[in-house]
């Protein structure tokens, strides 16, 4: 799939726009362009601005996710080695902000990653933040965060808190997203 390239939404898609985080609907026939496709969503332009459209709506955009489907990612390899630590973080690693094509670890929005055994049941806790507070993609993109986690097999539940303490800097920035950025 290429990115900056113009096509037509195939159907009428729930989208949500950035960066206020609302949700709108954008109808069949909208021209929009792709201008980032990561952690299975895609970031789009139209004629209103940028929006973004979940996995579950790449269909729209003339996408086919099954071949997506069949491949082994990282967390299901960590998980078939016992380590769902490991798995967590991977599918973090999957989060993106819309913005910006880094990931959420990479980027140092990630302060903390525990999986708890309670009563037998696996439960994650994950406090992140955001490159801004007043960011309105904080609460989609906590969301998207969570929901990678719950689903990986043996997760009972996961919780995705956002806090501002420490404030995030760019010094939070891993070497690998530095390079992707252009800091280095």
């Amino acid at each position: 799939m290429k990115t900056h390239q113009e096509l037509d939404l195939t159907r009428e898609v729930e989208a949500i726009q950035i960066p206020s985080g609302n949700l709108i609907s954008l109808p069949a026939g909208t021209k929009v362009m792709i201008t980032q496709a990561l952690g299975g969503t895609y970031t789009i332009a139209t004629q209103a601005g940028l929006a973004r459209i979940s996995k579950d709506n790449a269909d729209a955009l003339g996408i086919d996710l099954e071949g997506e489907r069949n491949k082994k990612s990282a967390a299901q390899e960590a998980l078939e080695a016992g380590d769902l630590e490991k798995a967590v973080w991977e599918q973090l690693k999957m989060v993106y902000d819309p913005e910006i094509p880094v990931n959420i670890v990479d980027l140092g929005l990630v302060y903390d990653c525990r999986v708890l055994e309670e009563d037998g049941a696996q439960n994650v806790e994950v406090k992140m933040t955001l490159t801004a507070p007043g960011c309105g993609m904080g609460p989609t993109i906590a969301a998207d965060a969570q929901s990678k986690i719950m689903s990986l097999e043996g997760v009972s539940h996961a919780r995705v808190d956002l806090v501002w303490d420490p404030p995030w800097n760019q010094g939070m920035i891993s070497e690998e997203g530095r390079m992707k950025l252009g800091m280095v």
